[in-house]
């Protein structure tokens, strides 16, 4: 969570963490229970692809914890600035540093026509933030304020670390599928020892449970960063004092991105992850979940502006 910052405690967020995290450690448990069951019939070669699937995972997953500032960087096409290149962004992260009582990031800029802005880096001394031309032309400081404080508050509450620990058997059961397929299409489909002419074959098998483990993997993954962009959007309403000027941040990036056309935004798709609103087309209607909110990174629009009025209602009471 966020140590020695101003940022407000989530308990919602921890539960949701917790809770993630203790149902991704059951399904290793069980994915490694199951690799372990079709041990006896696994050839040494089968059981070297296991092993070196979860040791390259573990190399994407240092590599992106360490370097993901410079992996984002790079795929944004940004460009660190100075104090002296871009004083008012400057000024106001050093607000909003103020008062979170935290470092300062390493701020960059991307020059693009989509209005966004990224937060990333494995701890607050290592940070970077990252906005667009178009995100600074488009809101009025007090909103790139909001917008600001809803970045660092993921920094704050250490969600790089978090989705890479919580992203690592994801990363292991793709590997396997992909291993398992090429070991299939190129080996000829060894069989399993055992007197069952019709034994499957045992890369099949392993490729069966990842598949499973990966989509399991996937969706509560999905389902925990959804809730951490509302809890950087409720901490970092709370931190400035003005979620309605976060409110009036998330309408116009929306407006924004969907002026964008859609073979664009697929550019941008692989840093959704990190943006303060999805490369997707974004709509304020419609109650009922899509199969594409649920595979989602992020919340509705509609859901973090009801979560916003809230937090706009528990400010009014205190006053």
């Amino acid at each position: 969570m966020a140590a020695r910052t101003r940022y407000a405690p989530d308990r919602g967020l921890s539960v949701r963490m917790t809770a993630t995290m203790f149902l991704l450690g059951l399904v290793f448990v069980g994915f490694v229970a199951a690799i372990i069951g079709i041990g006896a019939a696994t050839h040494a070669s089968d059981a070297v692809i296991v092993l070196f699937a979860v040791v390259l995972a573990g190399g994407f997953a240092i590599g992106s914890l360490f370097y993901s500032d410079k992996i984002a960087l790079s795929t944004a096409g940004a460009k660190e600035v100075t104090a002296q290149e871009a004083p008012e962004l400057h000024g106001i992260v050093d607000r909003v540093c103020a008062l979170a009582d935290m470092p300062k990031p390493r701020i960059a800029i991307a020059r693009s026509p989509l209005p966004n802005a990224f937060a990333t880096g494995r701890n607050a001394d290592k940070a970077v933030l990252c906005v667009t031309t178009e995100l600074m032309d488009r809101l009025t400081p007090a909103e790139l304020e909001g917008v600001i404080a809803h970045e660092m508050s993921h920094v704050a509450h250490k969600d790089v670390q978090v989705m890479t620990i919580a992203s690592f058997l994801a990363i292991v059961a793709a590997l396997l599928i992909r291993f398992s397929f090429y070991g299939e299409l190129f080996g000829g489909g060894r069989r399993s020892n055992n007197n069952n002419g019709g034994a499957l074959p045992i890369l099949l098998i392993i490729m069966g449970v990842s598949i499973a483990v990966y989509a399991i993997s996937f969706l509560l993954i999905r389902l925990l960063s959804r809730y951490r962009e509302l809890a950087a959007d409720r901490s970092g309403a709370l931190l400035t004092g003005q979620p309605s000027e976060l409110k009036s941040a998330l309408l116009k990036v929306s407006q924004g991105i969907n002026r964008i056309p859609t073979r664009d935004l697929r550019s941008a798709e692989p840093l959704n992850a990190f943006f303060f609103a999805p490369a997707v087309h974004l709509t304020t209607g419609g109650g009922k979940k899509s199969l594409s909110q649920i595979f989602s990174t992020h919340p509705s629009l509609e859901r973090r502006l009801a979560e916003l009025d809230k937090v706009q209602q528990q400010l009014n009471q205190a006053r």
